[in-house]
C-alpha cells in the first residue's frame, strides 16, 4: 500500500495539510442529498470528510500514484475511483441526474473547470471548493471592479457566487505561491436569459479580451456595416467590466435587433 503520494507540479498539485479547512470545504454540499463528484482528491484530505459526513461520492484522479492511494486507504471507494481527465470526462454518462462538484481544484485548469461546469449547469445545483484567490475573487467580482471578467459574467448569469474565506499559503504542501479562497455557487432561478445565449457568451468574450476599449469599438465586428449611425444607446460608450449581467443581456438584445434592422 502506498503510503503518500509526491505532489507533482505538472498537475498543480497542492495538497491541503489543514483538517480544519477540509472539513469546511466538505460542510458546502452537506445539505445537498444528490451524489458528489469530487476533483482531483490526491490523497483524499477532503474525500475523508465527505464519506463522514454521509455523501455519495465519486472522485476523478488524473495522477495514478493517487489512485493507488485512494484505492488502498479508502475501500468504500471501490468503484468511485475514476483514473481520467476531468475535463475529458463525459458526465452526462456518469450521472443521470443532479449532482454537486466539489475539489480542491488544479490551479491550472480551474478556469477551465468551471466553463466545463457551466456546460451542465442544469445538472449541477451547486460547485464548491478551493481555487487560487485571485480567480476565486474574479468569479464572486461585481461590476466596476478590476477583477471582473469573462468568468464573473458568465457564471453570474447562472449561479449566485459567494466568496467564504482566504486559505493561507503554509497550509499546503508544497506551499504555493499565491493565496488560495473557498468559494461556493448555488445554481439561481434562471432557465433562460432572455436572450440568444450564444451571441451573449460572444458578446461577453470579445469584450472582455478588449477590455481597455469601449463596447462601442471592441464589439465592431459582430456588428452590421450600417450599424454605427444606428447605435445611439449609452451602453456602447461604456467599458465592459461597467455593466452587470442583466446589462449584458439587454445588449445582446439589442445586438441581435441590430443585425435584423
Amino acid at each position: 500500500m502506498i503510503k503518500s503520494v509526491k505532489p507533482k507540479k505538472a498537475l498543480g498539485q497542492h495538497f491541503l495539510t489543514d483538517l480544519t479547512i477540509a472539513a469546511r470545504i466538505a460542510a458546502t454540499v452537506q445539505d445537498y442529498a444528490i451524489p458528489v463528484l469530487e476533483i482531483g482528491p490526491g490523497m483524499g484530505v477532503l474525500t475523508q470528510f465527505l464519506l463522514q459526513q454521509g455523501s455519495d461520492v465519486t472522485v476523478v484522479e488524473l495522477d495514478n500514484e493517487s489512485v493507488k492511494y485512494l484505492t488502498g486507504h479508502f475501500p468504500q471507494l471501490q468503484g468511485r475511483i475514476l483514473e481520467f481527465d476531468f475535463l475529458k470526462l463525459p458526465l452526462q454518462n456518469l450521472f443521470p441526474e443532479n449532482f454537486c462538484v466539489i475539489g480542491n481544484y488544479p490551479y491550472n485548469i480551474s478556469s477551465q473547470i468551471f466553463f466545463k461546469v457551466l456546460d451542465y449547469k442544469d445538472k449541477i445545483p451547486c460547485c464548491s471548493g478551493m481555487l487560487q484567490k485571485e480567480v476565486a475573487q474574479r468569479i464572486a467580482s461585481k461590476p466596476g471592479n478590476k477583477a471582473y471578467g469573462i468568468l464573473s459574467v458568465l457564471l453570474q448569469a447562472w449561479y449566485d457566487i459567494e466568496y467564504l474565506f482566504t486559505v493561507d499559503e503554509h497550509v499546503f504542501n508544497p506551499p504555493p505561491k499565491v493565496k488560495s479562497a473557498v468559494i461556493r455557487m448555488t445554481r439561481n432561478n434562471v432557465t433562460d436569459l432572455g436572450c440568444d445565449e450564444q451571441l451573449f457568451k460572444t458578446i461577453v468574450k470579445t469584450g472582455f479580451n478588449q477590455r481597455r476599449k469601449t463596447l462601442r469599438n471592441s464589439l465592431k465586428s459582430l456588428l452590421p456595416e450600417n450599424a454605427k449611425e444606428k447605435i445611439t444607446d449609452n451602453v456602447f460608450d461604456m467599458r465592459p467590466e461597467q455593466l452587470s449581467v442583466k446589462q449584458f443581456i439587454e445588449l445582446t438584445n439589442r445586438i441581435t435587433n441590430l443585425r435584423k434592422s
